[in-house]
């Protein structure tokens, strides 16, 4: 029925307005199917179906196809409504723009002239549709370098759609955008500079109040329409620098940094206070993902429904934000001056950010900055520090991430990394020096990295052949800048400790079931462990996860510690280190206080990456390794575990599979767990998202309420690392420092003993 095809046509714009493009898509076609048969190919109908695919497509890139509807488009529109009707000078307005957008001025110019004229003598010069066909001349115009002809019909747009639509409206920030990035060619720099402000104050506020109500995915594709404005942003404040652009600089960062995780951390916290309805619509939505969680771990070729339960899922989530009150009103971003109250004498926080350079155009640049803060500044500095190529050409590595590896990367010369024979800045040039005149006198030093900078143990860049930065600054890291605003330190935990290792990962089903007929119980559970070598030969599909005999003699160590200062410990060894064990964690009771995990842990690349991936993607391959959902990519191993890694599935359909991903570990409530310790190779990888920071394990156990976290960035050796544990938890039990200060005085233990950055970093 048409009116069916209408609501797709209405829902596909929705998704399309929000980013959500792969959701836009078919139901467009599908609306447009239902046009074509019922009303045919010569109606308005129809027409708009074609006009509307279009227009998704130019947002998509897809310039060739976007012209084909266009133009089938524009036929039909003069033959049922003529030449001057308002539809028909939108599709001329809107073909001037793919035809500008793809370089072919000559043909823009004159369609957008049409249209104008149309415009202007149909609905008049107060009209918003004739102020959107003013902007795309303007654009034109700009774009050819015709300045003079640009300014004014932006302007002229400006006042329309102020009075028109608002100044809250995409369309007015369109112009306001635009007209900033003319001003910046122009030179008029304090113009640009005052618009850029509005557009970026008015931006955040729409992502606010977008972020009460939609899901996190939806959230992310919004993000999405955002980032070429906020790279604008970040590039003129760096060219143009003033105290009000440098304060913007660190609210955005304030702001956007880890946003959804946010979202995701408030919805764990807020549940518990929630009405019976609330919470039941929780335990739907938690199910969703306990059979997500089962799905996405079989191979593509097998996994069925998946869409079906993801759009449930998304359903319920949304059902939640929407009734819990933490979500009903916005939520007020920090600014910095909030952060600069809270910094002592001899603090600074350093937030990093990364964002393509715009000139005002975009190039292929991938920039890199820091913006520091002190007491008493007037605005945060911002300092430009290099290029992601130069970084990415010290962590090239093949792959591997060994002994020879870590040593040359955490070394003054870098020696033996760089491809080129051209000098090359060290990891302490690129990432410290430039700051050292902006910290002044500050040695406690909060940081919050971005982008590769996750890949980095800052603490461990040596600054001169016989010291690293941890010798002279103390260095605390941050989730996310707002983190020094938090009374986390408040919370009182108790002296609960569970700890996993010496985990047997064959098959043996009569242990494993007596093991899960065993109850636990969640006061008494915390985890905790060192890093064991990785020794499985390839960590495919198919291989084996060997028993790592360094974990069962570390959780030993570690409970006789904890034991001494009071701590009640239970200790999960052999084949009670299920994962119906770990999943029980917070459900009857708080959480541990401590958690050490010490075991196998994996991360797989993004599949799609086809830098990485030269070949195509295989169907037949686990979940595991070749799902898009980067959570399921990592991972930890419990008992019993490689059956399913072998197989593809569980010993019976009852049965966990004994692979814990950084997905179900999102689900769990941890709220009560001071810190984990993630004793097993590489599970401080994952992917890098934008401002959402690292998709892997550290994620999942912060949205699980976990305070603390200890991981690892490469293979790590068995014994030393066991040591470096040991030593941790005697500084901070016995010695009563603090978990960051224990922890780094561990490292300089180590650093001392002679071992190099392999062992400790």
């Amino acid at each position: 029925h048409r009116d069916y095809a209408a609501s797709l046509n209405n829902l596909a714009i929705l998704y399309w307005k929000m980013g959500n493009y792969e959701k836009a898509e078919p139901l467009y076609l599908e609306s447009k199917a239902i046009r074509e048969k019922v009303l045919g190919k010569e109606h308005y109908d129809y027409a708009a179906s074609l006009t509307n695919l279009a227009n998704l497509y130019v947002d998509m890139g897809n310039f060739e196809k976007a012209e084909s509807f266009y133009l089938e488009s524009k036929v039909i529109l003069e033959k049922v409504l003529g030449k001057e009707h308002p539809d028909y000078a939108g599709i001329l307005k809107n073909l001037a723009n793919l035809y500008k957008n793809m370089g072919d001025y000559e043909k823009a110019e004159p369609l957008s002239l049409e249209s104008k004229a149309i415009l202007e003598k149909v609905l008049g010069k107060e009209h918003y549709d004739y102020a959107t066909s003013l902007i795309i001349l303007a654009a034109l115009y700009d774009i050819m370098g015709d300045y003079e002809k640009a300014e004014p019909l932006f302007l002229e747009s400006k006042v329309i759609l102020e009075k028109a639509l608002g100044k809250e409206h995409p369309q007015y920030l369109n112009v306001i955008f635009q007209l900033a990035g003319l001003y910046w060619k122009m030179n008029r720099l304090s113009e640009a500079s005052a618009l850029l402000l509005e557009h970026i104050k008015v931006s955040r506020q729409r992502i606010a109040n977008a972020s009460r109500y939609i899901s996190e995915n939806e959230l992310l594709n919004y993000l999405s329409l955002f980032e070429v404005s906020i790279a604008t942003f970040q590039s003129f404040a760096e060219a143009h620098p003033s105290p009000e652009l440098r304060g913007e600089c660190f609210n955005n960062a304030l702001f956007h940094t880890g946003l959804t995780l946010e979202n995701d951390r408030i919805l764990a916290r807020a549940i518990a206070g929630a009405d019976s309805t609330t919470r039941s619509i929780y335990e739907k939505w938690q199910s969703c993902h306990r059979r997500l969680a089962k799905r996405y771990a079989r191979a593509a070729s097998e996994s069925k429904k998946i869409a079906e339960v993801e759009a449930e899922a998304e359903g319920y989530e949304k059902m939640l934000m929407r009734r819990l009150p933490a979500f009903k009103e916005v939520r007020k971003a920090p600014q910095w001056q909030d952060v600069r109250a809270r910094l002592k004498p001899g603090e600074a926080v350093v937030v990093f950010v990364h964002y393509q350079v715009h000139q005002p155009a975009p190039t292929d640049s991938l920039m890199y900055a820091a913006l520091v803060l002190r007491p008493g500044l007037d605005a945060p500095r911002l300092i430009p520090l290099f290029e992601q190529k130069e970084l990415d050409s010290l962590l090239q590595n093949n792959g591997e991430r060994k002994a020879d590896y870590v040593s040359s990367l955490y070394s003054i010369a870098n020696r033996g990394i760089i491809a080129t024979r051209k000098a090359s800045r060290n990891m302490f040039e690129l990432c410290w020096k430039p700051l050292e005149s902006a910290l002044g006198d500050a040695k406690t030093i909060y940081f919050s990295p971005t982008g590769l900078l996750h890949r980095i143990n800052l603490s461990a860049v040596p600054c001169s052949a016989d010291s690293v930065l941890a010798d002279r600054y103390h260095l605390l890291e941050l989730g996310n800048p707002r983190e020094i605003l938090s009374n986390a330190s408040n919370q009182t935990y108790s002296n609960t400790a569970l700890l996993f290792g010496g985990i047997q990962y064959e098959m043996d089903s009569t242990a494993i079931f007596a093991a899960n007929a065993r109850s636990i119980s969640s006061s008494d559970l915390v985890t905790r462990g060192e890093t064991p070598y990785f020794d499985v030969a390839d960590g495919s599909r198919g291989g084996s996860w060997g028993y790592l005999p360094g974990t069962e003699k570390e959780v030993q160590s570690v409970a006789i510690i904890l034991g001494e200062d009071d701590f009640e410990v239970q200790t999960r060894k052999g084949f009670d280190a299920t994962e119906e064990a770990f999943k029980t964690i917070g459900s009857n009771g708080p959480s541990p206080r401590i958690l050490h995990i010490a075991t196998h842990g994996f991360f797989f690349p993004d599949p799609r990456d086809t830098t990485k991936h030269k070949g195509g993607l295989n169907e037949n391959e686990s979940g595991f390794k070749a799902s898009q959902n980067p959570l399921i990519r990592s991972g930890l191993l419990l008992a019993g575990s490689n059956y399913a890694w072998a197989t593809g599935k569980p010993l019976k359909k009852s049965m966990e599979n004994g692979i814990l991903t950084a997905y179900e570990i999102c689900h769990l409530d941890l709220s009560n767990t001071e810190l984990v310790v993630l004793s097993a190779c590489e599970t401080g990888l994952g992917d890098i998202q934008g401002n959402e920071g690292v998709y892997g394990l550290q994620r999942a156990f912060k949205i699980a309420g976990v305070r603390y976290l200890i991981m690892s960035l490469w293979q790590v050796p068995d014994k030393q690392t066991s040591l470096l544990m040991t030593t941790f938890y005697r500084k901070w039990l016995e010695e009563n420092m603090t978990i960051p200060d224990a922890f780094h005085a561990a490292q300089k233990d180590l650093r001392e003993m002679g071992f190099d950055p392999y062992q400790w970093a």
